[in-house]
């Protein structure tokens, strides 16, 4: 079986709860995403229990992704991936806004990972783009930042379902583009500004999609993640 080209956002209260999310969900998706908050919580521990939760199940080969949201100067922003070099994730991110020299110190760190760079956060409008003094609108601000990024050395981009086919269009193809923001027909929307549906998400050049809580608010997180996967053809 192909696992869904899903990151599911381990989001969890506490260690346990990332173990046992990841073995609910390892088996079907190809993706588990270990965030800020849980990250500063744990550390470490963090992706350690996600990766055991997955080898519990049978799925030791699961992809980590690790998004810390790195934004510093290039000397800081190196040291900081050099820290996380030995848990040996498939992604890191940093902030595309951070500039090419930053983005460049984090690839040159970190060769083995694929340095993922944020373009437009996906709970960002266009209000607050003209209040924090950013060119927009959002489509070409993402598309902006994502020739930037990967000209200096990122190999996947993270930017909101709608700008994904401008994007798609505007790097080269073994550019992984990451989708947050990206919601079933009639789940909530929560805090994201920007979204799709996985579908459409993927039909418009996604290559991964993050999927929160629709999956880990659910009753049952396997079948969740089933009903998502299926529906995408996985």
């Amino acid at each position: 079986m192909n696992k869904a080209p899903i990151a599911v956002a381990l989001d969890a209260p506490d260690l346990g709860v990332v173990r046992a999310w990841s073995r609910a969900v390892a088996p079907v998706v190809s993706t588990l995403k270990v965030g800020l908050e849980v990250y500063c919580r744990d550390g470490a521990a963090a992706v350690h229990a996600a990766r055991q939760g997955a080898a519990e199940v049978g799925s030791p080969d699961v992809q980590i992704f690790l998004d810390l949201k790195l934004h510093d100067i290039p000397a800081t922003v190196a040291g900081a991936a050099l820290a996380v070099a030995e848990l040996e994730t498939a992604f890191l991110t940093v902030h595309a806004s951070g500039g090419a020299a930053m983005i460049e110190a984090a690839a040159n760190a970190l060769p083995n990972t694929k340095i993922t760079a944020v373009t437009v956060l996906t709970s960002i409008d266009e209000a607050t783009l003209v209040s924090i003094g950013m060119a927009g609108p959002a489509m070409d601000a993402a598309v902006r930042l994502a020739k930037v990024a990967v000209n200096a050395g990122a190999r996947a981009i993270v930017c909101s379902p709608l700008e994904v086919a401008a994007i798609r269009a505007a790097v080269p193809a073994d550019i992984t583009l990451i989708t947050p923001g990206v919601r079933p027909a009639g789940a909530a929307v929560n805090d994201q500004k920007r979204v799709a549906t996985p579908q459409d998400a993927l039909a418009s050049g996604a290559d991964l999609l993050v999927i929160g809580r629709p999956i880990t608010a659910a009753p049952d997180l396997t079948e969740a993640a089933w009903a998502i996967a299926k529906s995408l053809g996985a």
